[in-house]
């Protein structure tokens, strides 16, 4: 079972770019789960505020739906929105954004490259980290990116390792999300990586060790609601308070 990486992903976000707005709109809870994991990243002094005086990153923010839900959760806030992709950048780029919201294209492995440089009150990534081909480096750099104290929400396809859940999934790509992409422009190389990639990954309990690993406190997951639960969880982590900014 072979999944796409570096180049390869890239150029498939690129060729399906113009679909992919309309294939997650039919997804049920989508968006909503999206925005409560952006909410669930701030403290409650914050979403009282706006985020007034932050700055987030939203990291791997494609065509802009995560960006859309960090928005909503901090109107107030300076966000940068960073992708590999140019094809899902143009169209978020191209959206209306009532807010203080920059895009960069950037890979996940090179953003000061790009010129984005902590440090962060918080960062979201929203179904990035399983298309990693590093992901332990990854979560250690945005570890560094973050304050002290700093707040990190990865929002990820994680199974539970039930053999129930895994089941579901197969059958829901097999028999909706697949045949659906196929119409895109794209076609179905994507949907069919997005399969096998969330087969391959990290259940939902390693995935919370992987981010202990990478330097991480406080470590929690949620999982999500509706046909997703122990499919899709939200995991939020912390800097720890006592690490010098780098």
């Amino acid at each position: 079972m072979t999944v796409l990486h570096g180049g390869g992903l890239k150029n498939a976000f690129d060729r399906a770019s113009g679909a992919y707005d309309s294939l997650t709109s039919v997804n049920p809870g989508y968006h909503r789960h999206l925005r409560l994991a952006a909410r669930g990243m701030l403290s409650g002094a914050q979403r009282a505020g706006g985020g007034a005086g932050m700055r987030v990153l939203d990291l791997g923010c494609g065509t802009g739906a995560s960006t859309a839900a960090v928005l909503r959760a901090a109107p107030k806030a300076r966000i940068v929105a960073a992708d590999a992709s140019a094809g899902m950048l143009e169209r978020a780029r191209a959206k209306e954004w009532n807010g203080n919201v920059t895009f960069v294209q950037a890979p996940a492995e090179a953003l000061e490259d790009a010129g984005v440089h902590g440090p962060f009150d918080a960062v979201f990534a929203a179904y990035l980290v399983r298309n990693l081909s590093e992901p332990d480096t990854v979560l250690q750099r945005v570890r560094g990116l973050l304050r002290p104290g700093g707040r990190l929400a990865v929002h990820e396809y994680t199974l539970s390792g039930a053999v129930v859940h895994r089941a579901v999934w197969s059958a829901v790509c097999g028999g909706v999300i697949v045949p659906l992409g196929s119409l895109g422009p794209g076609g179905s190389r994507l949907y069919r990586h997005l399969w096998r990639s969330v087969l391959l990954f990290d259940t939902a309990g390693a995935f919370s060790r992987r981010l202990s690993a990478a330097g991480y406190e406080a470590v929690c997951c949620r999982a999500v609601r509706g046909w997703q639960r122990g499919i899709v969880h939200t995991f939020y982590a912390q800097r720890p308070g006592g690490e010098r900014e780098s």
